[in-house]
């Protein structure tokens, strides 16, 4: 099994092995083949040269036979015998066999005779004192028209050479086997892996594009990949279309989440001001509290949504962080005024350019201004500074709110942790999540301090390249 982005893949072995390996065995029984082949014809033609030679030797000897009184005569050739003598450490054998009587040779070499002459000489192996032994029998007919007599010639041969070259033989075809092999296995390899880059030049083709790059794939591949290709092309149309649906379904959510509750809320609020009795009051002030909270938290927990949706289909494009911040606290001086809280902008002049999702960075903005004021007391001030640093862009909010207390700083960037000393403050924690979250995305991060009693800061840090 293999993991591969938290889900696990189930493996079954490698296609490039199984070639390699069915190749391989495709080499080894062409090597055993070809093995069989070279030993058999190599035999083959080493036993058809000995006959040769021993042929000739026979003939030679057939061809030195005369006639002289009529008593058949042999001058034996010193050739005929010696080019079978060169021959390893075979030992020779012959006979000439006149009418049943030997004239010369041993005379224990007896082989089938022939009652006719025959042009043709007649092979045979058979032991001979206590070795095996190749023979040629070779028949003449010698003397007047009158008076002819049949002579055989009879020569035999050990086969110590033919092993030799047998033994030779096969030690050449077992290395040429065996470097057929080995060459044949290497080309395996690379035919295997040629034969599946096309696979891996679709798979990289696929690895390299961003997670906002739906655009159908057009990689190279071979018409047996062409099903597989063209199943991905389907499958990234209908992901394509649902993310769509998702993003749709997201804003749509978010209205009419949003505006039942405000409409809630406002009559809420109108009733409230024409209750006389405390108690109703009181318990109308619950509801429009549970009111702020539920569209507080819906609300957030949209834009989460909305956040990690965009994150995954990142759309950069070139903003000015001066002009995004300025639209920022523009929005949100409307609800600073209500509680008489002063927010000013303060930068060092610097370029500002920055390649952004508008949207997320506005969301993050938006929130951590949000918070700035909602837990800033009335009469106070929210100071939004922009400055470089050696690496980044930094957009710090400080204010003089209750600061953070009751967890660690970090922990303050868990979905739905708020702090201790704010339960009286309708709020869903998601707050600096999404901030945080929106940071990330963007190759950033964020960083945030507090002063006990004295206000917070909380700023962005996103790199200036």
């Amino acid at each position: 099994m293999k993991a591969i982005f938290g889900t696990t893949l189930i493996t079954r072995g490698s296609m490039q092995r199984r070639l390699v390996i069915q190749l391989s065995l495709i080499a080894f029984l062409l090597s055993l083949l070809l093995f069989l082949i070279v030993q058999g014809v190599a035999d083959r033609a080493a036993s058809d040269t000995q006959d040769n030679i021993l042929a000739a030797s026979a003939i030679s000897i057939a061809d030195a036979l005369y006639s002289e009184g009529g008593q058949v005569q042999l001058e034996l050739p010193y050739s005929a015998l010696s080019m079978l003598g060169t021959i390893s450490e075979d030992r020779v054998f012959y006979r000439v066999n006149v009418d049943g009587t030997t004239l010369t040779g041993y005379d224990d070499l007896v082989v089938s005779a022939r009652s006719d002459v025959s042009t043709q000489a007649e092979f045979s192996t058979f032991s001979y004192r206590g070795e095996p032994v190749r023979a040629v029998s070779v028949t003449r007919s010698v003397g007047s028209q009158s008076q002819r007599t049949l002579v055989q010639v009879v020569v035999a041969q050990t086969r110590l050479s033919l092993a030799q070259i047998s033994y030779r033989i096969t030690l050449w075809a077992v290395a040429i086997g065996v470097a057929f092999f080995l060459v044949a296995t290497g080309l395996s390899l690379w035919a295997a892996h040629n034969a599946l880059a096309p696979l891996n030049r679709v798979a990289s083709a696929v690895t390299r594009r961003g997670p906002n790059d739906l655009r159908p794939v057009r990689a190279e591949a071979p018409a047996e990949l062409a099903p597989l290709v063209s199943a991905l092309n389907s499958f990234i149309v209908r992901l394509s279309a649902s993310l769509a649906r998702s993003e749709d379904f997201i804003a749509e959510a978010a209205h009419r989440v949003r505006t039942p509750l405000a409409t809630v809320r406002t009559q809420a609020e109108v009733i409230h001001r024409s209750l006389q009795h405390s108690k109703n009051k009181s318990a109308l002030r619950e509801m429009i509290r549970a009111i702020d909270e539920s569209s507080r938290s819906a609300g957030q927990l949209l834009d989460h949504a909305m956040v990690n949706f965009r994150a995954d289909q990142f759309q950069a494009v070139d903003i000015d962080l001066r002009e995004l911040v300025a639209e920022t606290v523009e929005r949100l001086s409307p609800t600073a005024e209500l509680k008489d809280i002063a927010i000013s902008v303060s930068d060092t002049g610097e370029d500002f350019a920055f390649s952004a999702d508008p949207i997320l960075l506005q969301n993050a903005l938006r929130n951590v201004l949000d918070n700035a004021i909602k837990y800033s007391p009335p009469d106070s001030d929210i100071l939004v500074k922009l400055f470089h640093d050696s690496n980044f862009h930094v957009i710090s909010f400080h204010d003089q709110g209750r600061g953070f207390e009751g967890l660690n700083l970090e922990n303050h960037f868990e979905r739905f942790k708020r702090g201790s000393n704010v339960g009286d403050i309708v709020g869903s924690g998601l707050g600096l999540t999404i901030v945080n979250e929106v940071a990330r995305a963007h190759g950033g991060h964020v960083k945030i301090t507090s002063n006990k009693g004295e206000g917070a800061c909380v700023s962005l840090f996103l790199p200036l390249a």
